[in-house]
């Protein structure tokens, strides 16, 4: 066995793991979205800790060593507040340290359904918050709760453009003004294309214009950028999280990889919808999905994934070393020099304090409950 770093990933919706291997209705993302909503609607904070930790433990099993969590669902049923506001993102913080994992939970501002007002559907009520300030008293009072706590990062999150109106932007980035701030940005064409309609500028553009990106930004997807845009990130020298197996399983494209990182702009891996939890995955993913967009095959080595998918990840989560997990020769990397691309997370061998067989049935359990609520 040889020991490795402990990835850091750095992009999650814990609860999309009940969608995995159950929906794969719509042509796109957008029609995708509609039964990840549904799945969101019947989460309370009971189920939602037993769903996060099981896929948290998944994610320990995968050698993943801290998680960024991209946490929106914070409401009750139609918006209603729990007697806890934080009663949501407590369930997350909570399975995370019971499966042994660091967590920076991500907390997304959420105002709107879109540019031009329309009204939130009923699942997104959940998300929403009458409007910035209420958000920011709310994150503060979570990260006070837990400060001090070296395995709790409470930091900030612009859900989207499409949700979180320009006159708000500032307000929003500078709640926790030393914490991470993770922003999903052009993750599809057709926010761009809505966003240049309402404004005149592209979503990188109009975050640029609101003081979004500084070094303790993150840039999730930043699939479908302009040259403007690739040049705006990389001399924020923030970061860009890239999670290749979503964004082939949502068809959302594939982003500039490469361009950012010769930018400026510091890379790292998530699971984002957990469709799948290996980081072996997505660091391999990086690579070929950017051979395929450029015909060349030299734009990421195994040091450069090895970097994104563990010290530079941890370091965009606000962590220092997480540790690290022993991997086993398998028929995979028997003969293989650099395991990066060859390992899968079957190889990786699980924490002692893991029983893989509890993972699998809690997991098998929890999402029959789920998908039992439907």
């Amino acid at each position: 066995m040889t020991p490795r770093p402990a990835f850091a990933n750095c992009h999650s919706h814990a609860f999309h793991r009940a969608l995995r291997g159950r929906a794969h209705t719509g042509r796109t993302f957008w029609g995708w979205r509609d039964g990840m909503y549904a799945v969101a609607g019947v989460l309370d904070p009971d189920l939602y800790f037993r769903l996060a930790r099981a896929t948290y433990a998944e994610m320990a099993c995968a050698g993943i060593g801290a998680v960024g969590e991209f946490h929106y669902l914070h409401h009750g049923p139609g918006g209603r507040r729990y007697a806890d506001p934080h009663a949501m993102a407590e369930a997350v913080i909570a399975a995370a340290r019971e499966a042994g994992l660091r967590i920076c939970l991500l907390d997304a501002c959420y105002l709107r359904a879109g540019f031009a007002g329309e009204e939130l559907a009923s699942a997104q009520l959940r998300f929403a918050h009458a409007d910035a300030a209420s958000w920011a008293q709310d994150v503060r009072e979570l990260a006070a709760r837990h400060a001090g706590d070296p395995a709790v990062v409470v930091g900030a999150a612009i859900h989207s453009v499409r949700a979180v109106d320009e006159a708000s932007l500032a307000l929003v980035a500078g709640a926790l003004p030393e914490a991470p701030l993770h922003v999903h940005v052009s993750e599809q064409p057709a926010e761009n294309d809505a966003c240049l309609a309402a404004t005149g500028r592209t979503p990188v553009g109009l975050l640029a214009d609101a003081g979004v990106w500084t070094s303790r930004t993150t840039a999730v997807h930043a699939t479908h950028l302009t040259a403007a845009d690739v040049g705006i990130l990389g001399r924020a020298a923030g970061w860009a999280c890239f999670c290749p197996t979503t964004e082939a399983e949502l068809a959302d494209g594939i982003g500039p990889s490469v361009a950012l990182r010769d930018a400026g702009a510091r890379i790292t891996l998530g699971s984002d919808s957990n469709t799948v939890i290996d980081t072996f995955a997505e660091a391999r993913g990086l690579a070929m999905h950017e051979r395929l967009a450029s015909g060349d095959r030299q734009g990421w080595d195994a040091a450069g994934l090895w970097r994104a998918a563990t010290s530079d990840g941890a370091a965009s989560l606000g962590f220092g070393d997480l540790g690290g997990f022993d991997l086993a020769e398998s028929v995979r990397t028997a003969g293989a020099t650099e395991p990066i691309w060859a390992a899968t997370a079957a190889d990786v061998v699980p924490p002692p304090e893991l029983d893989p067989q509890w993972v699998r049935a809690e997991l098998r359990s929890v999402v029959d409950e789920v998908w039992g609520r439907l």
